[in-house]
């Protein structure tokens, strides 16, 4: 695939490509240098919660407009479906 640089150096990805990519629009895509070239990765966010040991952590810092609310009532949820499993 070939792509044109414009008068002030920007390339469109065609959607089809940045679709398969995970590339979203206005996400993020990190370029890496490499000796023949750059390689182009898009960047994937790394959820603010994680299950350590059974408990969630915060790790780092939640998007702005988080709705804690509903991130409770999911965890409340998964938590009543697994003890109803048993």
């Amino acid at each position: 695939m070939r792509l044109k640089v414009d008068k002030s150096g920007r390339m469109v990805l065609p959607k089809d490509l940045r679709s398969r990519l995970g590339a979203e629009r206005e996400g993020v895509v990190e370029v890496v240098e490499q000796p023949d070239g750059i390689l182009l990765k898009p960047v994937q966010q790394q959820p603010s919660m994680l299950k350590v040991g059974g408990v969630w952590v915060h790790q780092g810092v939640a998007e702005s407009g988080t709705n804690w609310e509903t991130i409770v009532d999911d965890i409340r949820e998964e938590r009543i479906q697994d003890i109803l499993k048993l």
